[in-house]
């Protein structure tokens, strides 16, 4: 029986769970939670990044904890853009126009708002745009 590589996102996660390691075995674990945070969730990939950028100010970091950091970006990157779509959804269930949340993100118009709802959502294509 022949086997092959993982595939790619099987290796990106193998390595984002060796980083989350690292991090968390180099005092990550102790991190306040959150209060809306289940007590066993581990801390987020943002609160781990977070972390190394601190330890980095203290003099405290060694090379490895700065490449568990940086390979942490890309999932802290998908968790913010969570984020992002979960206040868009709740600034739209509390009644709060698309140009409302525009200005309150600094965007240009409440086009832009809804284009950048759309990007984060995946809605483009279903609503027949480009």
């Amino acid at each position: 029986m022949q086997t092959s590589d993982p595939a790619p996102d099987h290796q990106q996660a193998a390595r984002e769970g060796s980083a989350r390691r690292r991090l968390l075995e180099a005092g990550a674990a102790t991190l306040p939670r959150q209060p809306w945070q289940h007590p066993s969730q581990p801390p987020s990939s943002i609160d781990l990044v977070r972390f190394a950028v601190w330890r980095g100010q203290e003099g405290a970091i060694t090379d490895a904890e700065v490449d568990a950091a940086l390979t942490l970006l890309s999932a802290a990157r998908a968790e913010l853009a969570q984020l992002e779509t979960g206040i868009l959804f709740t600034a739209r269930a509390q009644g709060f126009s698309w140009g409302r949340i525009s200005r309150a993100m600094g965007l240009g118009s409440a086009q832009a708002s809804l284009q950048r709802f759309d990007r984060l959502t995946g809605r483009m294509k279903s609503r027949g745009e480009s």
